[in-house]
Parts: structure tokens; sequence; C-alpha cells
């Protein structure tokens, strides 16, 4: 009993004195960038909500790569959007690894964040449709997709109900061998 009641204590005392680290660290973290860039194929994007609009500008993006330094050496788009979010993106981007810089019109850096641009997968080429020769009814859900008409149905449906017919008689009359 003694001993449930001081490890409950320590587990206490150690919650206790983790969650304020836990607590401060959390804020911090999601303070480093205000912008958030996704990749697709060879397309960088970036978004962000952190800049304001000067005469006319949001500011400005930069896509810099490792040999890059400097927001001026990088390839520079101008922000577009509304007041909710702006958005830049770089098309044609080799594989490697680069650095998105936003830079707003009052002169503050929005945010820094690294991206990881993957060789580009070819896309899988579509086979083309050939066109099938006219021999009535094609099995699957290509023969099925057609309107055939009441004509037709209703021969499908003679030869369907010919065919239960036959099946019930060859049935019975094979139970019983004295019967026609």
């Amino acid at each position: 009993m003694r001993t449930s009641r001081s490890l409950v204590r320590s587990g206490l005392t150690v919650t206790a004195a983790a969650l304020p680290l836990v607590v401060a660290v959390q804020p911090a973290v999601a303070r480093t960038s205000g912008i958030s860039v996704s990749t697709t194929g060879s397309t960088v994007s970036v978004v962000t909500s952190a800049c304001t609009q000067i005469n006319g500008s949001w500011g400005t993006a930069a896509l810099l790569n490792s040999g890059q330094a400097s927001f001026a050496q990088g390839r520079q788009v101008a922000l577009s959007g509304t007041a909710a979010s702006q958005s830049a993106a770089w098309s044609g981007v080799s594989p490697g690894t680069y650095t998105v810089v936003v830079m707003c019109s009052n002169g503050s850096t929005a945010g820094t964040q690294s991206v990881i641009v993957s060789t580009p997968v070819a896309p899988t080429p579509t086979p083309t449709p050939t066109a099938s020769p006219s021999r009535g009814v094609m099995g699957g859900l290509g023969g099925a997709a057609r309107d055939y008409g009441p004509v037709a149905m209703g021969v499908g449906g003679a030869l369907v109900g010919a065919g239960v017919i036959a099946a019930a008689w060859f049935l019975r009359r094979r139970s019983k061998p004295y019967r026609l």
C-alpha cells in the first residue's frame, strides 16, 4: 500500500514538472514558420496569410537552391491573393532540395521552409480505345450498358423462359424413368 502511494505521488510530481515545459515548447514550434509549402511533381507552391498589402503589392517569394545564399539570388515570384491568403508558385522545378523564403511588402519575413522536389514520375500512358466489332451483346459491363429496346428484351426473355422450362422437364423426366 505504501509503495503504490509513493509511485502515484512520484508520477504526479513528474507530470506536474513536465507540463510547463510542454506548454512552453509548443507555441514556439507553432511560430517558427508562417508559410505552408507543398510540391506536386515539378511544381512548388507556397501559401501564407502573414503579409499585408502595401502599394498594391503583397510581397515576393523566392525559391533558393542549395548553392544560393540570399533572397536576391533565388527565383522570385510576386505574391497574389487576398487579405486572408496569399500564394505563389514555381513550375518546372528540377529535382533537389530547395528553400522557400517569403518576404512581405513591408520588409518582414513571413517564413522560411525547406522542401524536397523528387524526380517527377512519368505518367502512365492510357490505352487508346479500339472499336469493337458489332457482334451482339458483349460480356461484362460494356454489353450491359446499352439499351436494346422491347423487341430484343422480349426475345431474350422468351429464350430464358424456354431454357427454364426445358431444364425442368429434363430433370423431372430423369427423376422418374417410367414417366414421359
